[in-house]
């Protein structure tokens, strides 16, 4: 009887190391790091990025230079002979500062794009940390169903005894077997789910989806951090719409800049055959002809109706932008109250188990009287399987807000 008691003791020890040991666990920046630095998506937004900031230097150019060649068929007769073909060049320009205008607008553009990368960024973080939450927690719990499994059999062990001695009935062997079965049961959903979790992990860090995770255990932090609402208005998806703003701004001024004239440079060259039967000084004089032109929009109904695009555009960013500060805010709000819910619930599930101990110990020494009750035993183990798996979810619901709200102001 004492060595099923010593048993009994020595599976809550070992339990306890192996909930505290984790062979080779993987921190969590590691992860975090390599998953920026190999992300697809991370890539996709960068090369959207430089194709945005290429685009300055696409609009950094002038009108094309036009170029014409005539051949007189019908050749024209002057006074110093008759024409034979005609060359000519222009150049159009556009109104000073036009092409200051479109690099500003581009290089907003630009930069409203570059806000996608480090939202991207964010929310790869959040996906890897909460996805490295997920793990933890079913780590977790397959390590208390592994100790409440030893623990069921040193129970069966027991019954058995006393089944032997006609103090038990064999119906509580049978039952304490079928709870083993169960949790056996649990156990191996539980290892299906830790495959598909470690699969979508590898793969937000684009890497063989058969790569082993080992996760660091998780303990509730004594203290939370602090979090400042006020980081909030930092926040990339905010700043995105500044610069959205911006672009509107710099795409009106652009819309201006195009309505005015543009100033086009030229020369007709004009080739001249000498007359034959006349002797004079200009016999045959070539025709050099410089051009000057303006082009002017003077039907500037597009511009006028650009104008008022952009300042319904401009309308409808601030729009949007409170809508997401609401819901920013919202999401923050949210986030905090179930950290500290998760805190609450982790204590209540620590005072839970302390007494679900002190009434197994009880049991424990009924069974040195001679004397136990194995559907007490049973009931005792299920609420400490549920409280165990309480407070793990409550640990996982604490870094899984903790995550998100991360995501919102750092």
């Amino acid at each position: 009887m004492k060595n099923i008691i010593y048993n009994i003791k020595t599976v809550f020890i070992l339990g306890s190391l192996f909930l505290v040991c984790t062979v080779e666990a993987q921190e969590l920046n590691v992860l975090i790091e390599e998953a920026l630095q190999h992300s697809p998506e991370l890539q996709k937004f960068d090369v959207q990025y430089q194709i945005a900031s290429e685009k300055t230097n696409e609009v950094n150019t002038i009108p094309n230079t036009e170029f014409g060649v005539g051949y007189f068929v019908s050749e024209p007769e002057t006074r110093t002979g008759p024409q034979k073909f005609k060359v000519s060049a222009k150049q159009m320009l556009p109104w000073f500062g036009n092409i200051s205008a479109r690099e500003n607008y581009t290089a907003a553009m630009a930069d409203a794009k570059y806000q996608d990368l480090v939202i991207a960024k964010r929310k790869l973080i959040a996906s890897v940390s909460q996805s490295y939450y997920d793990l933890y927690a079913i780590q977790a719990k397959q390590k208390v169903l592994t100790e409440q499994i030893n623990l069921l059999k040193t129970y069966e062990t027991m019954a058995l005894t006393s089944v032997e001695v006609g103090k038990a009935s064999a119906v509580s062997v049978l039952r304490l077997q079928m709870r083993q079965n169960d949790l056996q049961q649990l156990k191996a959903i539980l290892f299906q789910q830790y495959q598909a979790e470690q699969t979508k992990l590898n793969k937000l860090l684009n890497r063989d989806k058969e790569t082993e995770v080992a996760v660091s255990i998780l303990e509730m932090p004594s203290e939370d951090f602090e979090v400042s609402s006020t980081s909030l208005a930092l926040h990339p998806e905010l700043v995105k719409y500044d610069k959205l703003f911006q672009s509107v701004e710099q795409s009106e001024l652009l819309n201006q800049k195009e309505s005015s004239p543009m100033i086009g440079f030229g020369l007709d060259y004009i080739n001249v055959e000498k007359r034959p039967d006349m002797s004079f000084s200009d016999n045959g004089k070539d025709i050099i002809m410089p051009m000057i032109s303006v082009s002017i929009p003077i039907f500037n109904n597009k511009f006028k109706s650009q104008t008022k695009q952009n300042q319904l555009q401009q309308k409808e960013i601030e729009y949007q932008k409170q809508e997401r500060i609401n819901t920013l805010e919202t999401t923050l709000d949210k986030a905090i109250n179930e950290r500290a819910s998760a805190r609450i619930s982790y204590n209540t599930q620590t005072k839970n188990l302390k007494q679900a101990k002190d009434a197994e110990n009880i049991l424990i020494k009924s069974y040195e009287t001679g004397t136990i009750n194995f559907n007490d035993v049973l009931d005792i183990q299920e609420l400490q399987l549920k409280f165990h798996m309480n407070q793990i979810e409550a640990v996982r619901g604490y870094y899984m807000q903790s995550a998100i709200i991360n995501y919102l102001i750092k």
